[in-house]
């Protein structure tokens, strides 16, 4: 539903921005293989022999069992752990230390990696969520202009206000304002690039007619050049064409002034 202020009542359930992030499956083989490296500890040769003996006896009984041998392949990872614990031992000698040994060392920076990367990405979503709601707020009191600058990931914003339903059409015009006048996070090259990937196509548009007409040197009030959002909105491909005529037309009065000068 849209209200005779052009805003979007519909809500999309769960589209917040802020939910829950969902939870990390538990991988069983890993847990099997951490079992092994905390009882292997100390171990010699002998008694990690003895280890694998009864890990492979255990693997027999669980094959007869399906209850027992439905545990996500914990089981299996356990006895591959220990014949490669018994290999290592018998190439080295005893004790056993997983501190020293290459192949968990380099499992656990490979998790530490990922918890990370996990980590940064739950932060960035949360910033998103925060500028959101900042964005959302400043249209709802008629803000949102040029004294509010962009910032980067303000597109990503964009997406979300319009997948949760709190889409108003000011933020396009906001957007489209600072790229044509270079403000903000668009004053750098790089970002007004990646506007072309990451910007609706009448965004785009509507920046290119702005560009141009403010060429023109006619000066224009707040709100008068409001029609070139409605024309971007409505046919990009034609804005983009009258946005190149008019490009042409101001061209050989700009050379006209140049001489002047």
């Amino acid at each position: 539903m849209t209200t005779s202020d052009g805003w979007r009542r519909r809500r999309v359930p769960g589209a917040r921005g802020r939910a829950d992030a969902p939870r990390t499956p538990i991988d069983y083989a890993k847990v099997g293989r951490a079992s092994v490296w905390r009882r292997a500890r100390g171990m010699t040769p002998d008694q990690a022999v003895k280890a694998l003996g009864e890990a492979e006896l255990h693997a027999r009984l669980d094959r007869r069992d399906e209850a027992a041998a439905d545990d996500g392949g914990r089981r299996a990872a356990e006895l591959a752990e220990w014949q490669r614990v018994v290999q290592l031992l018998t190439a080295t000698g005893g004790p056993y230390n997983p501190d020293a040994d290459v192949v968990v060392q380099e499992e656990l920076a490979e998790d530490r990696r990922r918890e990370e990367a996990e980590q940064q990405h739950r932060q960035e979503q949360q910033q998103l969520a925060a500028r959101t709601d900042e964005l959302a707020a400043h249209m709802r009191a008629g803000r949102l202009d040029r004294t509010v600058e962009t910032r980067p990931g303000d597109e990503a914003a964009r997406d979300v206000l319009v997948h949760r339903g709190d889409y108003h059409p000011v933020v396009d015009g906001w957007l489209a304002q600072a790229l044509a006048d270079r403000s903000g996070h668009y004053a750098d090259p790089a970002a007004r690039t990646a506007a072309a990937d990451s910007l609706p196509e009448a965004v785009r548009a509507h920046a290119v007619l702005l560009t141009v007409l403010a060429r023109s040197g006619a000066p224009a009030a707040d709100g008068e050049l409001e029609f070139a959002g409605r024309l971007a909105q409505a046919d990009p491909e034609a804005t983009d064409a009258l946005a190149a005529w008019l490009e042409r037309s101001l061209a050989p009065a700009e050379l006209v002034e140049a001489g002047d000068r």
